[in-house]
């Protein structure tokens, strides 16, 4: 049986670009993923991998935070990944790891750079919070405009009043059936 070297790639959402990741490495397969990292359960591209993998195989993947988003999960991938015959490469950090390679500074590195990524993912949520509130206090909004402003409630009366249906009345004004008669509702 021939083994395979397995290429993980991962963007976190849909408009992003996967090119930079793995390109020039010769791979038997890619398995490619658009997806935030958040959680293993949420990323069924990667347990598509993981169960795809053998033993003898190599999982390349371009750097730690790709495959995992916090040092328990990227440590125990690597644990699960080698222990059952699986060599994990990791291009950017310039790491391999196999069940047969015991190699404590090894491990160590992959465990301080694990804990430096997560550490520096809870820095950037915790200043973007931060931010929110900031902008909140100063009385910045969020979120789509309410699409029914006093105006437009008005018009809307004064249409109803005059005897127009609800529906001509919610093309008319521009919004659909269910905002006017979530308004409707609201209103009484």
């Amino acid at each position: 049986m021939k083994h395979q070297t397995i290429g993980y790639i991962r963007v976190s959402s849909v408009g992003q670009n996967t090119d930079r990741q793995l390109a020039g490495i010769a791979l038997d397969r890619v398995f490619e993923e658009k997806a935030s990292g958040k959680t293993v359960t949420a990323r069924p591209v990667l347990a598509e991998c993981l169960a795809y993998v053998r033993a003898g195989d190599t999982l390349v993947c371009h750097s730690m935070d790709r495959l995992a988003r916090n040092t328990e999960e990227l440590l125990g991938l690597v644990r699960d990944l080698t222990g059952k015959g699986v060599t994990v490469q990791f291009l950017k950090e310039n790491l391999t790891f196999s069940g047969s390679d015991a190699d404590p500074f090894k491990n160590l590195m992959l465990s301080m750079l694990a804990a430096f990524g997560q550490f520096e993912r809870e820095l950037i949520n915790e200043r973007r919070r931060e931010g929110v509130a900031a902008a909140r206090a100063r009385g910045k909004k969020f979120g789509a405009p309410p699409k029914l402003t006093p105006e437009l409630c008005q018009q809307i009366d004064t249409l109803l009043a005059s005897g127009a249906n609800k529906r001509a009345t919610a093309k008319a004004v521009g919004i659909g059936e269910a905002t006017l008669y979530r308004y409707l509702s609201e209103k009484s």
